[in-house]
């Protein structure tokens, strides 16, 4: 094929934003090239079945190295694979993170990556069945709505959690975040609308735009300091080099981008040298920095019924399919609280999730009844991972571990969550529809029985960033343009860059990311002769 000016890796959630936007400029084309398929199966159509795509071949379904301090366990940290990325098989909720989290970033080296300079790409983007507001936005190509069709336990969750001492508040991507609050999720009348759903698809009826998919890519093409395109094989192995006029933008994730640019030469070069990859840039970052929120359930039996577990008659699937309402348009969680592990913190270091279902080991875990989960998660971890490679052949998986709960201070605040959603349980309404405690169990009662337990159970939220950070020092794989440090018409848009993990799920973030990477080329990129 022809160069394109443009050659995007991965059709995920930053990979779309900014392919869409990008080919807005007739005078641009652009080639947006994914490794997976186009994402038509039912399992990502339906919000509620989204953890049935946990280990096919539309995920990418990474594990850890053995974690020093979970037990030696490797957790599981499923990827999306195919239109869309993870947008595709995530539980679509709809978090931009607090104020702080930006303007932390801007203090750590990214300036233009504060909260007034981000919060025009998150509005961009939205179209808020909310309305037009100071936090809010409509007609962009993303929407967001509530729930569609809510289980009571759910409301029942809000009420106990209010009568803890947590104050609800409407809005937590509004002016306040603490509190106890309803989702908001990327769904359209009943439906996942992913971000390919919303900035692709109508994309791609220009034809400045040229989508591949089914092509595995294994590197970026470097010659004298200056990326020229990317090769990479299709579904038959044969091997195509897709060339580049003026830019390759990396958006493969906080795991695919990392691990191109290490097979490309861009990597700590004493690494890339052991295992036979010619170093083009010494870039010890690459691989580091690597973050993740970690989550334990705990859960209890329903035996009034009422759960997602209603999700599995055949009632719920023709509901679905003729009004796209009922217990499959469930994002599974249902509810949210942002909460705060002890005071003096400057934001809630906690989130919890409630979901009306039994939802253990990422859902492959089944339970013959009904019952509800309620899932403390650390938004604010202080424990950092790191990921390699040990080989130089692209088709070896990357290495990483998360170090989880390696920090004491993460421990402790996990330790409190487990409390405090014991605390929310034990109140009206909710304690009337709850029966046994099925997870940590009435066994696990003192600090150090729950730490045990804590180490033996988390799992991380699947929202890894941070492994190819941006930002002004010499450590920096990126600057705040996005721009790998040492190569030529070569940048990173996605998770990844996130110097610091945003206080919520990632989804969100990682498009307004797509959103800003694409004025920033706009405006500095030129035209290479």
């Amino acid at each position: 094929m022809a160069a394109s000016d443009f050659v995007i890796v991965g059709a995920g959630s930053s990979g779309c934003a900014l392919a869409a936007r990008l080919s807005e400029d007739p005078s641009n084309t652009v080639a947006l090239v994914e490794a997976g398929g186009k994402n038509r199966h039912m399992s990502v159509v339906i919000p509620a079945a989204f953890s049935q795509q946990f280990g096919t071949g539309r995920d990418w379904a990474f594990e850890t190295e053995p974690e020093p301090h979970c037990n030696g366990r490797r957790l599981f940290i499923p990827r999306g694979k195919g239109l869309g990325g993870s947008s595709a098989m995530n539980a679509m909720l709809y978090v931009r993170g607090r104020p702080l989290d930006y303007d932390l970033w801007e203090k750590e080296g990214c300036p233009g990556w504060g909260w007034d300079e981000v919060k025009p790409f998150f509005l961009r983007s939205e179209d808020s069945s909310r309305g037009e507001s100071e936090d809010h936005s409509t007609g962009g190509p993303l929407r967001v709505e509530g729930p569609r069709s809510p289980r009571e336990i759910s409301a029942a969750f809000l009420r106990s959690a209010e009568a803890t001492g947590i104050p609800f508040t409407d809005d937590y991507n509004g002016t306040e975040q603490d509190g106890v609050s309803i989702p908001q999720v990327t769904q359209k009348a009943g439906r996942r609308w992913s971000a390919a759903d919303a900035f692709l698809k109508p994309a791609m009826k220009r034809g400045n735009l040229t989508v591949l998919t089914d092509r595995t890519v294994e590197k970026v093409v470097i010659e004298d300091g200056r990326a020229l395109g990317i090769l990479c094989r299709d579904r038959r192995g044969r091997e195509e080099f897709v060339e580049a006029g003026r830019e390759v933008i990396l958006a493969a994730g906080a795991i695919g981008s990392p691990h191109l640019l290490l097979h490309s030469g861009v990597g700590p070069g004493e690494m890339l040298g052991e295992v036979g990859v010619e170093v083009e840039v010494d870039s010890p970052g690459v691989g580091q920095n690597l973050q993740d929120h970690p989550c334990v359930v705990c859960v209890w039996d329903t035996p009034g019924g009422g759960s997602l577990a209603d999700a599995e008659k055949p009632k719920a699937l023709l509901e679905w399919i003729l009004r796209k309402t009922g217990p499959l348009t469930s994002s599974l969680a249902e509810g949210f609280a942002f909460v705060r592990s002890r005071p003096g913190l400057p934001a809630a270091d906690l989130q919890f999730h409630f979901a009306p279902a039994y939802f253990v080991d990422h859902g492959r875990v089944t339970y013959d009844g009904h019952a509800a989960t309620l899932g403390p998660v650390l938004v604010s971890p202080k424990s950092r991972g790191r990921l390699w490679i040990e080989s130089a052949d692209p088709g070896h998986a990357p290495r990483f571990i998360t170090n989880m709960l390696a920090d004491p201070e993460d421990v402790e605040a996990l330790v409190r969550g487990v409390e405090i959603a014991r605390e929310i349980a034990s109140e009206e309404p909710l304690s009337g529809l709850l029966g046994e405690e099925l997870l940590p169990g009435p066994d696990i009662v003192e600090r150090d029985a729950i730490e045990e337990d804590l180490r033996q159970r988390v799992e991380t939220l699947y929202h890894p960033v941070g492994t190819c950070r941006m930002g002004s020092d010499e450590g920096a794989v990126v600057d705040p343009e996005l721009k790998v440090r040492g190569v030529e018409r070569l940048r990173v848009a996605d998770a990844s860059i996130m110097p610091l993990i945003p206080g919520g799920n990632t989804n969100a973030p990682s498009i307004m990311i797509g959103e800003k990477a694409a004025d920033l080329i706009g405006r500095a990129s030129p035209v290479v002769a």
